[in-house]
């Protein structure tokens, strides 16, 4: 059985709107994007090198796989192109058509949670949600999430879009890990307190 890991950029106010370019999410006049890159450093760049090494398939939100789609295919300079190109990306829409442009791309049949309950069913390494807030959402609600791997950074943005909206299901969770970064971003590692009590 499959694990799915929730990866995420913070700031102190929960935010997780366009953590790495200005133009990357505009929705409702945000006008802070790219706020999550002066937080990157070899701490970060380390946990998260890390991490891709228990990585299997990426599921993705609409909005989050077509911004990584046009974006990353592109940069020829990043270690990461060549991981995020060769992974295996399941892709939740209810407007996309198949064939998906970037390679190794499934769109998800009917329900994303129904669908990503039986990927989550398979043996095999963490599916790995990045971005996708909608998408985690509704993971949230069917409590398929094993683990959040949030990256907290020391900004107040104070508006934007949040990881945990307002409405969403009662969640406690456990620390498992901690890691500060050179920058003051603080890397923690969740798991629902649920799975430790078993």
């Amino acid at each position: 059985m499959s694990r799915v890991v929730v990866i995420n950029h913070l700031s102190l106010d929960g935010i997780m709107q366009a953590p790495g370019r200005s133009d990357e999410d505009t929705r409702g006049g945000f006008q802070h994007g790219g706020w999550g890159a002066p937080g990157i450093d070899h701490v970060l760049g380390a946990v998260m090198a890390e991490s891709m090494t228990k990585s299997g398939a990426l599921v993705l939100g609409r909005r989050t796989f077509e911004d990584f789609a046009a974006f990353w295919p592109k940069q020829t300079n990043s270690p990461f192109t060549a991981v995020l190109d060769d992974a295996q990306k399941y892709v939740a829409s209810r407007t996309l058509k198949a064939p998906l442009s970037w390679r190794n791309s499934t769109l998800l049949d009917g329900d994303a949670a129904d669908a990503v309950a039986k990927l989550k069913e398979q043996p095999g390494k963490d599916l790995v949600v990045l971005g996708s807030g909608d998408l985690v959402a509704s993971l949230m609600r069917k409590g398929l999430i094993d683990e959040y791997l949030l990256m907290i950074h020391p900004l107040v943005l104070g508006t934007g879009r949040r990881l945990f909206a307002e409405g969403g299901p009662f969640t406690a969770l456990r620390l498992e890990r901690s890691v500060t970064t050179t920058t003051g971003v603080v890397i923690a590692t969740y798991q629902p307190a649920e799975a430790n009590a078993k």
